[in-house]
């Protein structure tokens, strides 16, 4: 019997040993404190689960119907000390837990950079972090190194012991960007920029991936991560120059089409307002942006004009997954600015010098010259208009 049990907890223990442990093991500060505060609530709260799981097996035994030696009270209902336990112990607890979580909440806050690089070693004053522009695509990651003018799909790569800056945007539905050896998750949602400030401590490379369910190929929406020295990391970009061509605007809403399991694709070079015109959703050409929108919205909007100021995108996104519902596909045209109107204005003047000839229309009498239509400064009288009589 002992050997079928012991046959039947083989392949628990063959799954148990596939098990990673990055999220209590992981490379980066970030990911390690919040490492700690999980492991120092956990202890917290096991001062508590422990005693009372060991109390209930113990009275369990002690008064069990064949322990004839158990002490029968039937009357006993009230201890002082016992109340002073029960009170005492979780509300220290709580307390304690509460100072833990207002603490790290504020410190691992995903929007504040961080100021050191490890423990006891100090953020240097005059390190630049590396800013990375994450966009969520269906179904794939897209990553903009604006430092270094280089754009990847599905790989990112940072030096050790250098802060990373991340903007993370979608284009389309939510998802939760998440690097466990790095930090914890954070959200990419279509119109609005998240934050996330992080840094690797250990050269190696790992797994990034979505958190949170996105569609059909959402099982397919990982990417590696590298942790580098300075002296790869500047290999890194450079065969990412050595890679394919500029990623423009016609070549992004190509990339931004669904796919599946997506190939690392990397693009020598990088629109510079690609990634904000992708945050406020016009990358489609004569879209108008979606901050343009509320700057106009604030100012009154464009009354009942703007009903008419819509033109049918190119593709529509929620067509292609297959949905027939809702009212035809359009977006709001861009509207020049005063630069642009100026500049249009310019450009169409006639090259020949206009004719003082006065134009005559069918219909309209001619114009009468400017003496007869207002009187002179010594007339006494009224000048009476032959369009009066």
């Amino acid at each position: 019997m002992s050997r079928l049990r012991t046959l039947f907890l083989l392949p628990l223990l063959a799954s148990l040993g596939s098990c990673s442990m990055v999220v209590m093991n992981p490379s980066g500060d970030v990911a390690a404190q919040q490492r700690d505060l999980l492991v120092v609530s956990t202890a917290l709260m096991l001062i508590v689960i422990i005693p009372v799981m060991a109390l209930t097996i113990f009275f369990a035994w002690r008064y069990r119907q064949s322990n004839r030696e158990a002490r029968y009270e039937p009357d006993w209902d009230h201890s002082t000390h016992l109340e002073l336990v029960i009170w005492a112990v979780p509300l220290l607890i709580i307390i304690c837990l509460g100072a833990v979580t207002w603490t790290g909440t504020h410190l691992l806050d995903p929007y504040r950079p961080i100021g050191r690089v490890a423990a006891g070693k100090p953020l240097a004053p005059d390190v630049r972090p590396l800013e990375v522009e994450v966009v969520a695509l269906d179904w794939k990651w897209l990553f903009i190194y604006p430092e270094y003018g280089v754009a990847l799909v599905n790989e990112m790569a940072a030096p050790v012991d250098r802060p990373i800056s991340f903007r993370i945007t979608s284009a389309s539905v939510m998802n939760s960007f998440y690097i466990p050896a790095l930090a914890g998750q954070i959200y990419a949602m279509p119109g609005m920029e998240t934050k996330l400030h992080a840094v690797i401590n250990k050269a190696g490379d790992y797994e990034g991936f979505s958190a949170n369910y996105s569609g059909a190929g959402f099982s397919g929406m990982h990417f590696g991560f590298h942790g580098l020295s300075d002296a790869d990391f500047q290999a890194w970009v450079a065969k990412a120059k050595n890679g394919g061509g500029k990623l423009d605007r016609p070549t992004y809403l190509q990339l931004e089409q669904p796919s599946e399991n997506q190939p690392v694709q990397r693009y020598a070079g990088v629109d510079p307002d690609l990634y904000k015109a992708i945050l406020n959703m016009c990358v489609e050409a004569g879209k108008m942006c979606m901050s343009e929108m509320t700057q106009i919205d604030a100012k009154g909007g464009l009354g009942l004009a703007g009903i008419h100021n819509t033109i049918p995108l190119l593709y529509d996104k929620f067509a292609r997954r297959g949905s027939a519902l809702g009212p035809a596909p359009s977006y709001v045209a861009s509207i020049c600015t005063t630069e642009e109107a100026l500049a249009a204005s310019n450009a169409a003047q006639p090259s020949s010098p206009m004719t003082s000839t006065p134009i005559l229309g069918a219909g309209l009498q001619r114009p009468m010259p400017l003496s007869i239509r207002l009187p002179s400064p010594q007339a006494t009288g009224t000048v009476r208009s032959p369009f009066n009589s």
